[in-house]
């Protein structure tokens, strides 16, 4: 008997931007967002087959592109049997009819390209909530008086998420489904601050580590705690948060916390939508901005992490800015972006610079802890509790002038114990 296997096919897809020169570079399509794109592409499981970029003063309105341009890409589309166009840019209702009426190809944008990405990504229930919410706030508007056609939604990028459970088009059953999916998120919020609560009732200090996405946080995770999570060379390998524990040099352990990665052009909703996960950077006590050092575009992406870390309200916290993928670096002469903050050059494949890490991990987590020696008289029990109690005791011995503790302090124990401090 033959068996035969069916693959799907992959979509063939041309990638299109406008350049203005007028905007922010961060917001403006370069050759380089482009190759961003065509990566984001390439992860949503599409072949890119061209590029095409104009160069005018202003997106057009009815159409993004001008009208010449719009039939260049509909040759290149006909030539290449190109079946999907992705623009660089959000996209309007109007906008996505019009070029789909005058392409005959399916657009869509770099925003609904992305949150295609995350459904695919989500694994916990939180992360599917949230992505869902985010696409259905994303298409509102596009369908109510743009002719945005969901019927078209159940094959290929652009289709997964909310379009798979058959959504009416009707205004309000999807005004429904927002509020119900953001009761769901309130619900999950209060399990996530029980145990935030939890974690802070135990002391423990949080590390959250932030960066452009494909930057290596999962890596550097994977290497300081053996977490054993998926680390992939693909843009939005992670998407739900990992949380790890880990231990200093002078013992202490702290939370180290994986977060989903930043990007340029990020969709507003999904930032919206993602609040209570990114929560993790705001509430943590110390930030590591991990940074691919091999990429040419590290200032820009650096710039964008930054922008994303004030935005949420996290700019005052301390930041150790690692700079990561020294493996992939010739030589040692690596610029570094802002001498204002500590920093460190690591690899988290090979483990270089990681000792480093950990000795900056040592000074700027709260609650570091100094390696003393004391000798607590026998009339001061309560002062030999108290070590017990807030201190970690390396070593303890009776001797005649009383108890001798060597043990990690941290500064409030030390202030008040540094009297019986010995250099026995």
């Amino acid at each position: 008997m033959d068996y035969f296997f069916n693959e799907t096919e992959k979509e063939r897809a041309v990638l299109v931007g406008v350049h203005t020169g007028n905007k922010n570079i961060l917001e403006d399509t370069t050759e380089e967002t482009l190759a961003e794109l065509s990566r984001l592409a390439d992860t949503a499981g599409a072949e890119v087959v061209a590029t095409v970029m104009q160069n005018r003063p202003r997106i057009e309105v009815s159409t993004y592109i001008g009208e010449g341009k719009i039939q260049e890409v509909k040759n290149v589309c006909d030539i290449l049997n190109a079946n999907v166009v992705i623009f660089d840019d959000e996209l309007s209702g109007s906008q996505i009819r019009n070029l789909e009426n005058l392409l005959d190809v399916k657009v869509i944008d770099r925003s609904m390209l992305i949150l295609d990405i995350f459904a695919a990504r989500a694994l916990t229930k939180e992360g599917k909530i949230q992505v869902e919410l985010a696409q259905l706030k994303y298409m509102l508007p596009r369908l109510i008086g743009a002719g945005f056609d969901l019927s078209r939604l159940g094959g290929g990028i652009g289709t997964r998420g909310p379009g798979e459970t058959k959504l009416e088009t009707d205004r309000r059953h999807i005004q429904r489904r927002i509020r119900y999916l953001e009761e769901e998120l309130k619900e999950i919020k209060k399990h996530r601050n029980l145990i935030r609560s939890r974690r802070k009732k135990e002391g423990l200090p949080v590390a959250a580590l932030v960066g452009y996405t494909n930057a290596g946080k999962s890596s550097l995770l994977n290497r300081l705690t053996n977490a054993g999570v998926l680390a992939e060379d693909k843009l939005f390998a992670t998407l739900d948060p990992t949380v790890r524990s880990m231990q200093l040099s002078d013992h202490r352990k702290i939370l180290l916390v994986d977060t989903v990665g930043f990007i340029r052009k990020l969709p507003h909703h999904l930032v919206e939508a993602f609040k209570s996960t990114l929560e993790e950077v705001t509430l943590a006590d110390v930030l590591l901005h991990v940074a691919d050092v091999s990429s040419k575009e590290l200032e820009y992406q650096m710039a964008v992490v930054e922008r994303t870390i004030q935005e949420l309200g996290a700019a005052n916290k301390p930041i150790i800015t690692v700079y990561n993928k020294m493996d992939l670096v010739d030589g040692p002469d690596v610029r570094v972006i802002d001498i204002s903050r500590p920093y460190v050059y690591i690899s988290a494949q090979t483990g270089q610079g990681i000792d480093e890490l950990i000795r900056l991990m040592d000074e700027f987590v709260p609650g570091k802890r100094t390696k003393i020696q004391v000798v607590i008289p026998y009339s001061e029990g309560k002062v030999l509790s108290l070590i017990h109690e807030s201190g970690e005791v390396l070593k303890e011995e009776y001797t005649e002038q009383g108890t001798f503790v060597e043990l990690l302090a941290d500064k409030m124990l030390y202030s008040k114990i540094k009297e019986y401090i010995t250099n026995i």
